[in-house]
């Protein structure tokens, strides 16, 4: 009973997950500003740790927790960069 339960919430968060990440991917192309698409470059990145996390748990090995603080730094490293890139850019429009 319990395993059953189980699969079924392993397989709810998968569909829930991939989901997100679909709209995230429509934010990030349809998105109206620079900033707007940081953002949703940041959730895609937290929906791969989420996905990640769900496949360690999903498969009882703790490798994958190795996989979740590689892409959760990646991505925070990615949207720190993307921040410097948009304020160097808000700049020089002042500037111009």
């Amino acid at each position: 009973m319990i395993d059953t339960v189980f699969s079924v919430a392993i397989e709810i968060s998968k569909f829930l997950l991939f989901l997100s990440m679909i709209l995230v991917c429509i934010r990030i192309v349809r998105g109206p500003h620079a900033g707007d698409r940081v953002v949703a470059l940041d959730m895609l990145c937290l929906l791969g740790v989420g996905i990640a996390a769900l496949a360690a748990i999903a498969s009882g090995s703790m490798a994958f927790i190795d996989v979740v603080l590689g892409i959760a730094l990646i991505g925070f490293l990615a949207t720190v960069a993307f921040a410097g890139f948009i304020a160097r850019g808000a700049a020089q429009d002042r500037e111009d």
